[in-house]
């Protein structure tokens, strides 16, 4: 059985000390040795050290929200893998639909970070999904096969292996509109037939699928228990413990 992710990320948002409180209290909640339920959290750049030591000793995975490309260099305001190691991240997202949509990356600028992230050792967690009109244009599944065969263009399966796909339809995040659990369930299985045609079923039947969306307390366990979601990517929920941690606990009942 696929482990269940939850993962938190932060976006522009919270301060030093409040990002601070936030990660001692997931380090907090989150259990060592717990086998079935991995929990991350993906703070803003400038407080990625000081979250990493409240993480500390704890079993919460550190990631980033994005990365660039190169090799450190000539590249002002940018970010490489390589500083991010040295942060202690273990992860990093990329594809968001905020970068895709407000900074206009193309496929082929996320399959760079893509590879790019892979090579330097960092797991990736590549977003996907459609906007609104897309969907109502009977679209998503042919906006998820072009995502999907951009960003992970030359990748091999041994280096696809560190990579986790989150399907954020894009008119559920952050509008309080939730994807149904069918309709959750129809994307992830669609994805991971397409995974099977590109690699193999061995491979597609152990890859982690996220649902991210508008997750909270209320629809998380629903959500979860569809048989191809494999965990969630937080948005607003995971500001706070109140509201990240019932996250938490749907993923261990389900598990369990």
């Amino acid at each position: 059985m696929r482990k269940f992710l939850v993962a938190g990320n932060w976006k522009m948002n919270t301060n030093r000390q409040s990002g601070v409180a936030l990660a001692a209290e997931m380090a907090a909640v989150a259990k060592t040795g717990e086998p079935g339920v991995e929990v991350l959290v993906c703070p803003p750049y400038p407080y990625l050290l000081p979250v990493a030591d409240a993480l500390k000793g704890s079993a919460v995975s550190l990631g980033a929200q994005d990365v660039y490309f190169e090799a450190p260099g000539a590249f002002t305001g940018a970010v490489a893998v390589e500083m991010l190691k040295d942060c202690g991240c273990q992860y990093v997202i990329l594809g968001h639909s905020e970068r895709r949509h407000v900074m206009g990356e193309t496929d082929e600028v996320i399959n760079r970070k893509v590879r790019a992230a892979l090579r330097g050792g960092l797991k990736v967690i590549l977003c996907v999904g459609e906007l609104l009109k897309e969907r109502e244009g009977g679209l998503t599944e042919k906006v998820l096969d072009t995502q999907m065969q951009g960003g992970l263009a030359d990748v091999s399966e041994q280096d696809a292996g560190q990579i986790v796909i989150a399907y954020e339809p894009v008119w559920a995040i952050g509008t309080g509109v939730t994807a149904t659990p069918e309709q959750a369930e129809s994307a992830h299985e669609h994805l991971r037939k397409w995974l099977t045609s590109r690699y193999n079923a061995t491979f597609s039947g152990q890859m982690q699928i996220l649902y991210g969306g508008s997750v909270k307390a209320d629809n998380a366990e629903s959500l979860l228990g569809q048989s191809n979601v494999d965990g969630a990517l937080v948005g607003g929920a995971s500001l706070k413990a109140a509201s990240f941690v019932p996250i938490i606990e749907a993923a261990r009942k389900l598990w369990k």
